[in-house]
């Protein structure tokens, strides 16, 4: 295909370059097979042009990870975790460029790319001190010179999808696990934002290579769905995690539930808060607007719905709409922005069209405009004052909307948060200690994520990441989430001469 009839990005060359410099060497074309045309935020315009994965090479590649695997999963654990170190090294030498990379394939601020870079290295930090600490139990049995343990294996090849908003941490959550669990990986990021894989999988065929290890232990696969669901179909990958909307999950769960493999399932998110009558108010709306208006509203745990107790309900709008009519809103290379594009035009009319639907319903809304900003999706963060409990405000919108309504008693404000299907993250502004321990309690919200006195994203690795509900039970990073990458086995060694059975059956012969 002859790519001097195609018009780039003036950030074009700034991705190649950073490409170049990490060692990755973009494939030639060929003029046959699908291609993934990959755009920048900023201006709309294409940042590069590759070629699709085949449905045969995406089968080709897991069987070379089940080939790796066979090897792979008898090194010792901390030899794995060395691996994992190497990797986490080299993406602080080169975390910049990564967060530059970023900022230009999803459109984030440089402070947000710049976190996710550092969530990447957090995440090797993690999981090589897990490599040493992957412990099983042991358990008194009730007969005599036995015992009773536990003990964790490999699982077997890990399939990885993940979406367009965090191109680096959702992997590192699954990739660095997974590789000290003993595991093989096949990685399939979002058509939109490949060149962030190819950089961070670049650097783990280093560390790979540093420590003498197989390349085939980690490969990447591009394409749009039909890659997708081969990888899920593939008999030799035994868990899927799959981070993308909750249609996406509904097939992948029942694809895998099929083929009796696991599912790890990170969906979306219809994210609320509630701001009590004792609410430290400052704190609070700083907060709020951070996690309504961060990544642009593109955040899985993204606040989406706030309940303010009536009393004050009146200020803290007037003062959250005083603070929307100043977020700066433009190229998130800029130093002063904080809120940069949307990643597409479809998120923008995706936007437009719940705005729209809300003012059918009675809705004020503030905000909102579509703005210009060369060929980007560039827009206005909208709050918008509900009516009721219903339409748009039910449904996750990925794009920065607030919904807002006022409450009267907890019980109320509880029972709305738990009104969405999703169960992602919630958090609740008190100085009550009783509301805050209700809130978190199992007559709180029904999420993954229960906070209190912030907001609800920003999550930390340590804890274990994940939502109920249409969010898919999944949970990743921190905790003993390493347990969804291994086989767990039960054994009983008898030690003694003699052979008691269990609940003093008796049976000679």
């Amino acid at each position: 295909m002859p790519q001097q009839t195609i018009q780039y990005s003036e950030y074009a060359s700034t991705a190649a370059h950073i490409l170049q410099t990490l060692g990755v060497a973009l494939p030639p074309l060929e003029a046959a097979g699908p291609h993934l045309f990959i755009h920048s935020p900023i201006d709309g315009q294409r940042l590069a042009l590759l070629q699709c994965t085949t449905v045969a090479q995406t089968r080709q590649q897991v069987a070379q990870a089940q080939q790796a695997q066979a090897v792979w999963q008898h090194v010792p654990a901390p030899q794995r975790g060395a691996v994992v170190r190497v990797l986490g090294d080299l993406v602080r030498q080169h975390k910049a460029a990564l967060a530059e990379l970023i900022s230009l394939e999803v459109g984030k601020i440089r402070s947000e790319s710049l976190g996710e870079v550092q969530e990447v290295i957090d995440m090797c930090d993690f999981a090589q001190g897990l490599s040493r600490q992957l412990y099983g139990l042991t358990m008194p049995s009730e007969r005599p010179e036995h015992q009773l343990r536990e003990t964790w294996h490999p699982l077997g090849v890990v399939g990885i999808i993940t979406a367009f908003n965090f191109p680096m941490a959702v992997w590192a959550w699954n990739a660095a696990l997974a590789l000290v669990c003993g595991n093989a990986l096949v990685w399939k990021p979002s058509e939109k934002t490949p060149l962030c894989a190819l950089a961070l999988h670049q650097l783990l065929q280093q560390a790979l290579q540093a420590e003498g290890h197989a390349p085939a232990i980690s490969s990447v696969v591009l394409g749009h769905a039909d890659v997708g669901q081969a990888l899920v179909e593939a008999p030799a990958v035994r868990l899927v995690s799959a981070t993308g909307s909750t249609p996406m999950g509904r097939v992948v769960g029942q694809a895998c539930a099929q083929r009796f493999k696991r599912s790890l399932l990170e969906l979306g998110g219809n994210n609320a808060a509630v701001v009590c009558a004792s609410a430290d108010v400052a704190l609070a709306l700083r907060a709020v607007v951070f996690a309504a208006v961060g990544t642009a509203g593109q955040r899985c745990t993204t606040l989406r719905r706030l309940f303010i107790h009536r009393s004050l309900y009146a200020d803290f709008v007037q003062r959250l709409q005083a603070v929307y009519e100043h977020l700066p809103v433009g190229n998130p290379l800029a130093a002063d922005t904080l809120v940069g594009p949307l990643i597409d035009s479809l998120a923008l009319e995706s936007m437009q069209v719940a705005l729209l639907e809300a003012q059918a319903l009675g809705a004020q809304v503030y905000g909102g405009e579509v703005l210009s900003h060369g060929r980007g999706s560039y827009v206005d963060p909208a709050l918008v004052e509900m009516p009721s409990h219903s339409g748009p405000m039910l449904r996750e919108t990925f794009a920065p909307i607030l919904y807002v309504l006022p409450f009267d008693t907890l019980a109320e404000a509880i029972a709305l948060v738990n009104a969405s299907e999703h169960g992602l993250s919630a958090s609740i502004f008190t100085h009550d200690l009783r509301e805050a321990e209700l809130f978190c309690s199992a007559a709180g919200a029904e999420c993954g994520i229960v906070n209190v006195n912030i907001g609800t994203s920003g999550a930390e690795i340590g804890g274990a990441f994940g939502g109920e509900k249409a969010t898919g039970g999944g949970r990743e990073a921190g905790s003993d989430s390493w347990k969804a990458y291994m086989r767990r086995t039960t054994n009983t060694i008898n030690y003694g001469h003699s052979l008691p059975l269990a609940q003093g059956v008796r049976f000679e012969v």
